[in-house]
This record gives structure tokens, C-alpha cells and sequence, in this order.
């Protein structure tokens, strides 16, 4: 198997503004896995908190050696291998997982619901309002109607948090969830807080407080009206082994769980503690998003609107049909890179290594 890479960095088409820091682009590196003439694709996409870089990234990809398998069928083995590296570098391991279950989909003809045996289905995804004046916020939700999207989720954490709402619910009647993105200090009105959006509507709220504050989100999640998600605070398994009791649920994201086979693995044992599920995803292209939704019939809920975030998405995948996502009908991830980007003087430099 031969494996190369590119870094390139996708384009928002608004500001990207949670609690804590705004972003107008995100760095991402485009992997690509070849093995007897078919190739497989897969993206890293760095978000500020993971702490990783397109340079730690390729650093990381340059350090794996493929030369004692004959091809990407033990796909268990491979991914033990590369997981064992280094720890950390959960961007760059779930890049490379993404492409190799591309690659041996693709030898085998079936996409990845087929491969984990989940029933395709089209479900409702959210689409992201980050976090801006009131008055450019609601301009934002007014796009994602005009979109066709039929649920929203909605950056908090701000001291305007009850202004957005009020006025985001003059025009926006649909389901929504909250995302505080670590930014909520006070419990008791955070939980007050909290029985207003029930009274209005709210699905979820979704990561509260800082991520290492556990006690205060497990005694969120104790007085609840609303399921309360964890996304910063379970990145991988072992995560939610240890800290699942402080949450309802958990958002299961590729660069967090370093792939594929783990999202899954996260998912099933989830389930069997009877916890919500949301599928969700960083700023992400098309190639790690339609990985993802192959994925997404076995959530509560699904956030994966990453490429209809941003301007210059290098792959096709993953459609949107009246609020619902729409696989394309391929196998691997069903994710397909786009012809200019192929060509681009870019792609043709990537590092290869055999």
C-alpha cells in the first residue's frame, strides 16, 4: 500500500465563532491510500482545541510503516498498529482510518454501513449557528431555512445568551439543540436556563462547562429537564468508560475517536448504557462528513453539516434533500474527491510514502 498526503485548508463562508475563539479557515490534511490501483481518501481536520496542526499531522503519517501487510483487508490489525504509534494525535490517526476503510471498501464494492452492517437511512442533520450579535445570528438561521434545513444547532456560551434566544424563537419554530461549548460557569442558572429552552422546544444541550469539570455536568445531568451531552469532555472509549456517568449522552466525532471503528465502538457501548447518541463533526469536508453519515442511522440525533459550512469543499459526498442527508449510492465512504482538486498543482506535490 502506498499512503500520501497534502495539507489544505478549508474556507468558511461565515466567521466561525464558538465560546472561546473565532476561525474564518480550517487546516486540514487530505490523505490518500493506494493499493494495487484503487485508491482510497481520507481528511484530518484540526480544530484549535485538539491540539494538533497539519505539521504534526504529516509528521505523524510519515511514521507509519505499512510494509508487512499485503493489503488493507486486516483492517483491525493495521489500526492497532498505527493507534500504537504515539498516543494523542487522534486528527491524524482517524484521517488515515478514514482513507483505509475507503480503500477496503472500495476492493470489496461495499460502502461502510455495508461493512458495519448498518441499515442506510436518510436522516435530518442540524445545521450550526456559531455564535455573533443577535442581529447576524438570526440572519444566519434565516440561511439555514432557505437551505432547507429542518433543525438547527445553536452556539451559546456568550452574556447574550437569552437576547439570541428570544430573538432566534421569533423566527425559528423548528427543533434545535444547544451547544455551550465548555462557555456556562454558574450551575444553578445554567439549570435555570435550562427549563426555559424546555418550555421552548430544546432537544439537548450539549457540553455545559469545561471539560474537566465533572462534578458540576454530573449534577447538571442529575437535575436535567434536557438530555445533557458530552463532546469535549469523551473523546475516545476509554473517555466515556470513565466519565459516561456525568452525561446522558455523548457526541461521537472522527477526529475525536481517531476513526471509524472506534466511532462505532463508542456508539455500540453507548447503547448498551442506554446513553444518547449524536453523530456529529468539526469543520469538516465532504470526504470525513460522508464517512461519518454512514454511520449516522444508529444516533438520536445528527450534526453533520460541515460542508455546507464552507466554500471550497475538494470532495463530493454527502447531499442535502429537505433537511435530510443523502448518501450517494458508492462504496467506501461514498465520498469522491473532486476533478479540479485533483489536478491542482497541490495534489500532485503530496508526500508520498511506500
Amino acid at each position: 500500500m502506498k499512503l500520501s498526503f497534502v495539507p489544505f485548508d478549508l474556507v468558511f463562508k461565515h466567521a466561525f465563532n464558538v465560546s472561546g475563539y473565532s476561525r474564518t479557515t480550517t487546516p486540514i490534511v487530505i490523505i490518500r491510500l493506494e493499493h494495487d490501483g484503487v485508491v482510497g481518501f481520507g481528511e484530518a481536520t484540526m480544530p484549535p482545541y485538539l491540539g494538533e496542526s497539519q505539521e504534526s499531522v504529516m509528521r505523524f503519517l510519515d511514521n507509519i510503516d505499512l510494509s508487512k501487510f499485503s493489503g488493507p483487508s486486516d483492517i483491525e490489525a493495521i489500526l492497532d498498529l498505527v493507534d500504537n504509534i504515539e498516543t494523542g494525535n487522534n486528527a491524524a490517526k482517524a484521517g488515515f482510518d478514514i482513507a483505509l476503510h475507503d480503500l477496503h471498501g472500495k476492493i470489496r464494492n461495499k460502502n461502510v454501513s455495508e461493512l458495519y452492517a448498518v441499515d442506510r437511512s436518510s436522516p435530518f442533520s442540524s445545521f450550526t449557528i456559531g455564535i455573533d450579535t443577535p442581529e447576524k445570528m438570526v440572519e444566519k438561521v434565516r440561511e439555514a431555512m432557505d437551505a432547507g434545513f429542518r433543525v438547527l444547532k445553536i452556539k451559546l456560551g456568550c452574556d447574550q445568551d437569552r437576547e439570541i434566544m428570544d430573538r432566534i424563537l421569533n423566527v425559528w419554530h423548528g427543533p434545535y439543540s444547544i451547544d455551550a461549548n465548555q462557555g456556562w460557569k454558574d450551575k444553578e442558572e445554567a439549570l435555570e436556563f435550562i427549563h426555559y429552552l424546555k418550555q421552548e422546544g430544546a432537544l439537548f444541550i450539549e457540553q455545559p462547562f469545561q471539560k474537566n469539570d465533572l462534578k458540576n455536568s454530573a449534577w447538571l445531568t442529575e437535575r436535567s429537564p434536557l438530555p445533557i451531552i458530552a463532546d469535549e469532555s469523551v473523546k475516545r472509549l476509554e473517555d466515556l468508560d470513565a466519565y459516561g456517568d456525568c452525561f446522558h449522552g455523548i457526541n461521537v466525532k472522527l477526529m475525536k475517536s481517531t476513526g471509524i471503528r472506534e466511532a462505532f465502538a463508542m456508539i455500540s457501548k453507548a447503547r448498551a448504557r442506554n446513553m444518547k447518541v449524536v453523530t456529529g463533526c468539526m469543520a469538516e469536508s465532504s470526504c470525513a462528513v460522508t464517512a461519518m453519515a454512514n454511520l449516522s442511522p444508529l444516533a438520536d440525533w445528527v450534526d453533520l453539516d460541515g460542508p455546507f459550512l464552507i466554500t471550497n469543499d475538494p470532495f463530493r459526498g454527502v447531499d442535502l434533500s429537505e433537511g435530510k442527508l443523502i448518501l450517494p449510492d458508492l462504496p467506501g465512504t461514498s465520498a469522491t474527491p473532486c476533478q479540479k482538486f485533483l489536478d491542482s498543482a497541490l495534489f500532485r506535490e503530496a508526500k508520498l510514502v511506500c
